[in-house]
């Protein structure tokens, strides 16, 4: 049984595979809390961003930019001061993504710390380095790795100068940032 912090219910953690919610071909585990006003059921990451917890666990595209966002600006609205924990586990992905979540980490007032549990590669790489000025921390047996940006061309001469100077402008930026 897992104990919450706060003295107003328990968390009891389920462990029967019926019990699990199931979407996307992954296993998200479900916790149930009991206060006096009965029982509720919360998927796992529901209930750790309840302590200002956020997980990047899969590759930097739109839809997971979105989400973290999302859940940056919430937590910045419930609370000002207190930070935010961002768990990193990732193999990068797309520049523009990774930019949205790096400019919102930056741009919100409470501190983002950045732990990398696993991997944190390329974009994941990024934003682990985009945490808050000493809160950036990697557990011991993870891996972190930064490579110059990548990018396919294809089409005319003028299309492929046009997206080789992206690829440069977002190397430049990059590195500046870093």
């Amino acid at each position: 049984m897992l104990q919450s912090v706060s003295p107003h219910c328990s968390i009891t953690s389920l462990s029967s595979i019926d019990k699990y919610q199931i979407t996307s071909s992954s296993v998200v585990p479900m916790v149930v809390e009991q206060s006096g006003m009965g029982e509720r059921a919360f998927d796992i990451y529901s209930r750790l961003l309840r302590e200002r917890i956020v997980f990047l666990g899969t590759q930097v595209d739109d839809v997971v930019a979105d989400s973290i966002v999302a859940q940056l600006l919430y937590l910045e609205a419930e609370d000002e001061e207190k930070d935010i924990q961002l768990y990193i586990n990732s193999p990068g992905g797309s520049v523009t993504a990774g930019m949205a979540i790096y400019d919102t980490m930056q741009q919100v007032r409470p501190d983002v710390v950045t732990i990398c549990y696993g991997l944190a590669a390329s974009m994941g790489a990024f934003l682990l380095a985009g945490g808050a000025a000493g809160k950036r921390m990697a557990l011991p047996n993870s891996r972190i790795m930064i490579h110059q940006p990548l990018g396919g061309a294809q089409g005319q001469a003028v299309d492929i100068e046009i997206q080789a100077k992206e690829i440069l402008y977002h190397k430049q930026t990059l590195n500046e940032l870093l």
